[in-house]
């Protein structure tokens, strides 16, 4: 399969724009996790068009629902969803966060070679106190979501929002959360290519 056009198809299917610069940037990060793949090990996906589903357009079906200016993407991972997020919003500033070298060093020089000034890195693991703050925090299927909560409750802004990427909605783990904080939204999320469910819940401190 021609993976430009399969990137083009499915950002057309999410109702996004993107710039021919963009979409370069994306297949570019794609090729690249391939590439490093072969020797680090960094994502048990290996086929391209699967990641191309579950890496790229798996992150940028939440694009239309980032609404803050600084984002924590937390247990990054290989540097997803930050990267493909950073690439499609640049007036965005993130920050991803991961305890694993070997991921960060992939995200750095993905950072290098897209030329991407509005990401920066953080090697550390997310329990450690900082000084700051972000409007949002994003994760994808890093952790339950109490344990979510309670690992980046000191990294969030007053009035900032968790943006927690699932499979399957849980309403027995949102009614675990004893009113610390409350449901903004649940958004379902159609990936194109995946008939596995989807969604992104919005959190906020009552």
């Amino acid at each position: 399969m021609d993976l430009r056009k399969a990137l083009a198809e499915g950002i057309e299917d999410l109702q996004l724009t993107a710039s021919s610069e963009q979409q370069k940037k994306l297949l570019t990060l794609l090729e690249q996790l391939v590439k490093w793949n072969k020797s680090y090990n960094l994502t048990a996906i290996k086929d391209p068009i699967e990641g191309l589903t579950l890496h790229l357009l798996d992150s940028l079906a939440v694009v239309p629902f980032i609404q803050q200016q600084t984002i924590l993407d937390v247990g990054t991972g290989a540097g997803f969803p930050g990267l493909p997020l950073a690439i499609m919003l640049p007036q965005v500033q993130f920050c991803l966060l991961d305890s694993n070298s070997k991921k960060i060093r992939f995200i750095r020089q993905q950072i290098h070679l897209l030329e991407l000034d509005n990401v920066e890195v953080i090697h550390s693991r997310v329990e450690h106190p900082r000084e700051r703050h972000f409007a949002g925090i994003i994760s994808r299927a890093f952790a339950s979501i109490n344990d979510m909560l309670k690992m980046t409750e000191h990294l969030l802004q007053q009035n900032g929002r968790w943006l927690l990427m699932k499979g399957q909605y849980s309403e027995l783990e949102i009614l675990a959360l004893s009113g610390k904080v409350r449901e903004i939204a649940c958004h379902q999320l159609k990936i194109p290519g995946l008939s596995a469910n989807r969604c992104l819940i919005e959190l906020q401190r009552t």
